[in-house]
């Protein structure tokens, strides 16, 4: 299983934004999610940023742009919630709900 760095930033993000409780705080909740889980680093690369600058999304959120170009680019299928990437036809997606 593949985890891009966007989603840990994304995870902060919601984090600031009180829609992901973090316990005891967010750097050890996130120490703890990575030691449970094989996740392998999907790294941000220049073909990934390729990518990312031909997609074009309803609503331009850079994190669903960023995930969403790392699937296309690695052959991988993107597990999400968001609904705006489980939309996308071009995007092997699987909600997460």
């Amino acid at each position: 299983m593949y985890l891009s760095p966007v989603s840990i930033w994304e995870a902060r993000q919601l984090e600031r934004r009180k829609r992901l409780r973090a316990t005891p705080d967010f750097s050890r909740w996130l120490d703890r999610a990575l030691s449970h889980a094989p996740f392998r680093e999907a790294p941000f690369t220049f073909a990934i940023a390729t990518t990312a600058s031909q997609i074009q999304l309803p609503e331009p959120d850079p994190g669903d742009v960023f995930l969403a170009a790392t699937a296309l680019t690695l052959d991988l299928t993107l597990v999400t919630a968001d609904p705006q990437l489980l939309e996308c036809s071009w995007l092997e997606t699987l909600s997460n709900d």
